[in-house]
């Protein structure tokens, strides 16, 4: 009896078990499993002309994406280049980063471009994609471009050719192809002839290497990396960079650097620091200023910039006529801002077109003060503007002495330029002058307008004038 009742014990533990069993089940299957992690994926565009403002951007994206532990970067390219020394700086971020990044020519890489296609761990290219060097143009005198024969001297198509074929060698892939991409002297059989740059579509660039993938989307390209279902962050330049990639564009720094220079000439004749001056000031800031948080523009720069300002307004203001202070102020503000505007692998043509872009900017500034000066010292304003101060007896200052109120009235010719001091010959006598607010070249016939304390002030005669 007692084996009978342990048995009957035990099956209705059993039976117990299994019903505990069968209610439970339903819920236990309806547990959710933790979901994994979606991978992150950062999108950073890489369009329009390559300068040295984009290249900090890039780099925060790296920075930011390996903070964020990303597991792709991809850069959607595409260019027709810009400067070497910017795609030099995001290819060495590139090659230094330790995350997977993937350069999707989306529709071509050209010059500069290719250079950071290459730096990438994986390339892919679109339907119609293009990677490599286009053939430089000049721009003739009617326009029209021009084909350059040799389009940039041999020192500097071997620094690039060389930066191409390492980045190469980083990333696997054939350096001659990279070379033949810059240099079109390396003859690939089968491929490119010598005397021609290497350009590839998306079909040879994939059967020849240098591409991984074919995708014409960002989409399909995450698909066929196995990252279809990621986090896709697209990253955008912020307002900082936005405005650094504005400064150190080389058209818009030669117009900052004419109204800097227009505005410290135009303080120059005005009593104070007003307006002209700040802006002037400022305009010269925003150049430099973006220059140098590009690594464009050191101390050196700025002290040869300041330097060349400071000998041609000693030239133009204090020395009489133009000579070595003049021109060597010149050509120092040339020097300062040509070393901070070209960079690293630049060619002669980019130092001549620089030195070109700035030698009108500064002439189109010194014209502009002239002009503004001479429209200013003729209208009761800008007299009024200008470092001119009427020490009237009236007013209690010293009266003019006898002799000095003779001039009164009376014409004669500078014998030296007027800036606004100088001399001039008034019947055959030699005469401390001032202009009346306009500078005056030597040779221009004058009359005495007025004779304030011991100051003849003269102004271009009426018969002279109305030829200006």
């Amino acid at each position: 009896m007692p084996t009978r009742a342990c048995a009957v014990g035990r099956s209705w533990s059993i039976v117990a078990a299994l019903v505990i069993l069968l209610v439970a089940a339903p819920r236990l299957v309806a547990q959710p499993v933790a979901a994994a992690p979606r991978p992150i994926v950062h999108v950073v565009p890489i369009e329009g002309m390559i300068d040295m403002g984009l290249a900090p951007f890039v780099e925060r994206v790296l920075a930011a994406a390996a903070a964020d532990g990303a597991a792709l970067v991809v850069l959607d390219i595409n260019t027709f280049g810009g400067r070497v020394d910017a795609a030099v700086a995001i290819r060495d971020a590139l090659l230094g980063s330790p995350l997977r990044t993937v350069a999707f020519i989306n529709r071509r890489a050209i010059s500069a471009g290719a250079l950071i296609s290459l730096a990438a761990t994986d390339i892919v290219m679109a339907d119609g994609g293009t990677i490599g060097a286009a053939t430089p143009v000049q721009i003739g005198a009617g326009g029209e471009a021009q084909e350059q024969p040799k389009a940039i001297e041999e020192k500097s198509v071997s620094y690039v050719r060389k930066e191409f074929r390492a980045t190469a060698e980083a990333r696997g892939r054939d350096p001659r192809i990279a070379e033949a991409m810059v240099d079109a002297d390396v003859a690939i059989d089968s491929l490119i002839a010598a005397g021609k740059l290497l350009t590839l579509t998306t079909d040879e660039a994939l059967a020849r290497g240098v591409a991984d993938l074919r995708a014409n989307s960002i989409a399909a390209l995450l698909d066929s990396l196995g990252f279809a279902d990621a986090d896709t962050r697209r990253q955008d330049t912020n307002w900082g960079e936005a405005l650094l990639r504005l400064l150190t564009n080389p058209i818009v720094a030669s117009l900052l650097l004419s109204v800097g220079t227009l505005g410290i000439l135009l303080e120059l004749r005005t009593p104070g620091v007003g307006l002209p001056g700040a802006v002037g000031l400022a305009a010269l800031a925003l150049v430099l200023g973006g220059h140098y948080v590009v690594a464009l523009v050191g101390w050196e720069e700025l002290l040869l910039v300041a330097v060349g300002f400071l000998l041609v307004g000693l030239e133009v203001f204090v020395i009489p006529g133009f000579g070595v202070a003049g021109v060597v102020g010149i050509l120092a503000i040339l020097g300062g801002m040509t070393m901070g505007l070209v960079g690293v692998g630049a060619s002669s043509a980019a130092v001549v077109g620089t030195l070109s872009r700035l030698g009108l900017a500064l002439a189109g500034a010194i014209i502009a003060a002239v002009i503004l000066f001479r429209m200013l010292g003729t209208r009761k304003v800008g007299r009024r503007l200008l470092l001119e101060t009427a020490l009237d007896a009236e007013a209690g200052y010293a009266s003019a002495p006898e002799r000095d109120k003779t001039w009164l009235g009376r014409t004669g010719r500078t014998t030296s330029p007027l800036r606004p001091a100088g001399y001039a010959d008034i019947d055959g006598e030699r005469v401390d002058v001032v202009s009346d607010g306009e500078m005056l070249d030597a040779g221009v016939e004058v009359i005495v307008a007025r004779v304030d304390g011991n100051r003849i002030v003269v102004r271009r005669h009426h018969a002279t004038q109305e030829g200006v």
